[in-house]
């Protein structure tokens, strides 16, 4: 069954964007996924095809109204994730990828102005995910982000399965750096080991490498590492 996703927006024409291109638009043209964006502001119903309204409370800005953005939801209620971008929410982690990718798709709800009416989310129970600790103008290209962290591990997508095993965050680590030819560029050379033809070598050199990398630039998946591995190995010296 094709894994399909719906974006509720305000600017259906932003998509599909960048997903049109790439490893994501070749699967996208092969039927490995379908896209459907749906215009928030066709669930209006007056002469001027609102969708917000000033905040109760007060305050700069307009809120979208919680009728209008159920109604454009009411026909996407079908099982899948329904997934609403926002700031406060959640942070979007790798495994939040993979899980929905193993799913049948995803709806996501991409705001807009101040945001959505509080209401709407909680009464269609939808997840709220965020993809940094910034303010974009929309939830559009959080949206995107979010499809093609999922999409590129749908099966059939990348080329080869090992690479997903071995990216970035893949265990808790982030991923051990690389290198290409020339093997000295200027005066800097790769890695010995890395030219070995060791495969064990290199595995272990490789491991060192994330786990250096990780301590040093995200204590926080180096703790969640640690309590998995109680004695992690010393790192390679010469990994950067």
């Amino acid at each position: 069954m094709t894994w399909r996703a719906t974006v509720l927006t305000l600017f259906p024409e932003m998509f599909p964007g960048p997903l049109g291109l790439s490893l994501a638009g070749k699967a996208l043209a092969n039927g490995i996924w379908a896209l459907d964006p749906v215009n928030i502001r066709d669930f209006a119903t007056d002469t001027h095809r609102s969708v917000d309204d000033a905040p109760f409370g007060g305050g700069a800005g307009m809120v979208m109204r919680p009728d209008v953005v159920d109604r454009a939801l009411a026909p996407q209620a079908d099982g899948r994730p329904l997934i609403f971008l926002t700031p406060r929410g959640r942070p979007l982690t790798q495994q939040d990828a993979s899980r929905f990718a193993a799913g049948p798709g995803l709806v996501l709800l991409c705001g807009r102005y101040e945001g959505v009416d509080q209401r709407v989310v909680e009464a269609r129970g939808m997840e709220e995910l965020s993809i940094g600790d910034y303010v974009l103008s929309g939830g559009e290209l959080a949206a995107l982000v979010v499809l093609d962290a999922a999409v590129r591990l749908l099966p059939g997508v990348m080329g080869a399965a090992a690479s997903a095993a071995e990216e970035s965050f893949a265990g808790h680590l982030l991923e051990y750096p690389h290198y290409t030819r020339p093997a000295d560029w200027q005066g800097r050379r790769v890695p010995e080991v890395l030219l070995s033809g060791h495969h064990e070598a290199v595995a272990e050199w490789r491991r060192r490498a994330a786990e250096q990398v990780t301590r040093a630039r995200r204590p926080d998946l180096w703790r969640r590492y640690a309590d998995l591995h109680p004695a992690p190995v010393a790192s390679p010296p010469d990994a950067p």
